[in-house]
């Protein structure tokens, strides 16, 4: 056995066991009620959520993608995106978390040993929390892998810098994407204090500013062979786990597109004057008003089932895994990331347009939602979405298969 630290297991927190999908979506809703009244002034005051982040992580609701072999719910995948939609409609940024923690889950399920899988998994359980640290810094491709696992003397250590490191602040193990001494790229599950391995709060993105992805350094950390994860073969053979990273990411958008239409539908009705021309007297009786909202509503329900759709061609690839159920899961959830996508920017903009000056001031801090939107957005770009369905549509064409954290 690969002996981990003697502080691996250190100030383990304790988790509740979440029984099943109706219970996950219970305790979420109950969470999303908790964290929306702050989420405006957290934003504002850029305030990390350390306190929401340990509620969460102890509400089991990060245990959700355990298999249950492994004492866990292994809940749908619309249950899951769900959760992650009802969390991020009260605050995107603490929605977008554990967005890795459960991606990272699910490579411990693909590709795990045995006893990274026993250990690993119940780690996730007791309510600790995975971060992420993929991406590289000083290339333009991203592609490009500089951090190094090395064997040397004094056993494996590990070198390299990251950004975008979503979660790596509030994480319990930092899994750092790199590559060993055969070229094959590997995850290495990092303690979030062990010595070498810093976590700069340095991101100023202007949305989903409390997410803190900032910077990850490693310098000469020392890790053992249970901590390293063979990230090479997460595609071969055909898996879910590209189209399951994506579905989280569309379901916060999913969520951002929803806490905008309701602050939409508050100023509308209680605070937006109509224009002089439409001859009503109440913004909500405004005819071009109506059929704006009336849009966007129906945009929003259009994305939920498509959201629902990808989410049941995954559960079928999850326990079918051939070729074809994986490439019909990943092109379900490109085409539900283009519906949420769009409809999370454009209700985040016309709840400006329409909810009228008032709705501009600083106070009221409502352009976050726009801002939450676009940055996320950002992460997965929606032209290559089209393409992808295009040509698997015109060509049959199957989607290239990559990791998206």
């Amino acid at each position: 056995m690969s002996a981990l630290p003697s502080h691996a297991t250190a100030d383990a927190p304790t988790a509740t066991l979440i029984r099943d999908d109706a219970h996950a979506l219970a305790v979420a809703r109950e969470l999303a009620a908790r964290f929306a009244p702050g989420a405006a002034e957290r934003d504002r005051q850029r305030s990390l959520p350390f306190a929401e982040i340990d509620r969460y992580a102890q509400s089991g609701l990060w245990g959700l993608a355990v298999p249950r072999a492994f004492g866990g719910p292994a809940v749908s995948h619309l249950t899951l995106s769900e959760v992650t939609a009802l969390i991020s409609e009260a605050d995107p940024a603490i929605g977008q978390i554990p967005q890795n923690h459960h991606c990272l889950v699910d490579a411990i399920r693909l590709v795990g040993t045995p006893e990274q899988q026993r250990f690993f998994f119940a780690e996730a359980l007791a309510g600790r929390r995975f971060g992420n640290a993929v991406s590289e810094t000083g290339t333009a491709n991203a592609k490009v892998v500089k951090t190094r696992l090395a064997r040397t003397p004094g056993g494996l250590r590990l070198d390299g810098r990251k950004a975008y490191s979503t979660g790596a602040l509030f994480a319990h193990w930092v899994p750092v994407a790199a590559l060993d001494d055969e070229g094959r790229q590997v995850l290495v599950f990092v303690e979030r204090h062990a010595p070498g391995l810093m976590v700069e709060d340095d991101w100023n993105g202007f949305g989903q500013r409390t997410t803190a992805s900032g910077t990850v350094i490693a310098d000469n950390v020392a890790v053992t062979p249970l901590q390293v994860v063979a990230r090479h073969r997460l595609f071969e053979p055909p898996t879910i786990h590209g189209a399951f990273a994506q579905l989280l990411h569309s379901a916060i958008d999913l969520g951002i597109a929803r806490a905008a239409l309701a602050d939409l539908r508050h100023w509308v009705r209680e605070r937006a004057r109509p224009w002089a021309d439409s001859g009503v007297a109440h913004a909500a009786q405004d005819p071009l008003t109506l059929s704006r909202v009336g849009e966007l509503v129906i945009r929003l329900h259009a994305a939920e089932l498509l959201q629902e759709r990808a989410a049941g061609h995954l559960d079928t690839a999850r326990d079918d895994a051939g070729a074809a159920s994986v490439t019909e899961a990943s092109i379900a959830v490109a085409e539900a990331k283009v519906a949420t996508t769009q409809i999370a920017l454009d209700a985040s903009s016309s709840l400006i347009e329409l909810g009228g000056t008032q709705s501009t001031l600083a106070e009221h801090n409502l352009d976050r939602h726009w801002r939450n939107a676009r940055t996320h957005t950002v992460h997965d770009p929606l032209r290559w979405k089209f393409h992808a369905v295009g040509d698997f549509w015109l060509n049959g064409t199957a989607p290239r298969r990559h990791a998206s954290l």
